[in-house]
């Protein structure tokens, strides 16, 4: 317990600017121009060295997420940014939540209407990432995307396709499957039950085993075993340990999680994150 809560404070800590370890960054547009009032997106392209890998929104019991804070001119605005669906990923021998492959993550930007075409806009930001390895390291680094102004625009091909297949890998919900959540002391137990016949019933119990619940913030311990049961009916009962710190607070109301199984939740679907986010039942 005291490695992880050292871990998790050292990963929380703010860090300043330093050389780049393990990665390199690009901001990309999916435009070739800036259509004045016209939302596009921005790209933050990442590319890891062999064996290093950077952390998803939420990075489980350690790890800094990536992130991006702009600094664009008055009257602009840019959305929260987007990550694609979380993979598992190892910080030492500590299961976390990142990315070991390339990854883009991604928002929207809308400029103000009043735009002139003709000319060019700079944007600008600070992306800031924890990078691990054999080691950690943090960093940030400005960053800066010049893009002319123009009436209309054209879909740059290479960051369309990438920037399109994240948004394929991103978690849905869906009513094909129902969600109950229980919570006895650290002990939380998922039932997960098909709610319909579009729903793809897990094959076996080996698949079962390779399916993964991502925290979307914080309450479980990605550490710890998640042992799943399979059932006659299709149902899973999967049994989670609540994490030693929650940077939440107080208790959350809902069990907030992501499932992945790479066979897919939904028949005649290829889309393999299931979002859910049940009520915690505790006590009894």
């Amino acid at each position: 317990m005291f490695l992880r809560l050292f871990l998790f404070a050292l990963c929380s800590l703010p860090f300043a600017a330093t050389a780049q370890t393990g990665l390199q960054l690009q901001l990309v547009s999916e435009q070739t121009a800036i259509v004045p009032g016209k939302p596009f997106t921005v790209g933050l392209w990442i590319e890891h060295n062999r064996g290093w890998h950077t952390y998803w929104r939420v990075p489980g019991i350690v790890g800094v997420p990536t992130q991006m804070k702009w600094d664009l001119p008055k009257g602009w605005r840019a959305e929260d940014l987007v990550y694609p669906e979380p993979e598992r990923t190892l910080m030492f021998k500590i299961k976390a939540q990142g990315f070991d492959r390339d990854v883009m993550l991604r928002t929207e930007i809308t400029p103000p209407a009043n735009l002139k075409p003709g000319g060019q806009v700079t944007l600008t930001g600070k992306a800031s990432w924890m990078c691990c390895g054999n080691s950690c390291h943090p960093g940030s680094m400005d960053l800066s995307l010049m893009l002319p102004v123009a009436d209309t625009a054209e879909l740059n091909e290479k960051w369309h396709k990438l920037l399109n297949a994240e948004r394929a890998r991103a978690e849905r919900t869906s009513d094909a499957w129902t969600a109950t959540a229980g919570e006895k002391g650290r002990t939380i137990t998922l039932q997960l039950k098909p709610a319909s016949g579009t729903a793809r019933v897990i094959k076996n119990q080996r698949e079962a085993d390779r399916i993964i619940v991502f925290t979307e913030d914080g309450w479980f311990d990605t550490d710890k075993p998640q042992i799943i049961q399979l059932h006659s009916d299709g149902s899973l009962t999967i049994t989670l340990t609540r994490a030693d710190v929650f940077p939440g607070g107080k208790p959350p109301q809902t069990l907030r999680a992501i499932l992945r199984n790479d066979e897919g939740w939904v028949q005649d679907a290829d889309w393999r994150c299931l979002k859910i986010a049940p009520r915690i039942q505790r006590g009894g």
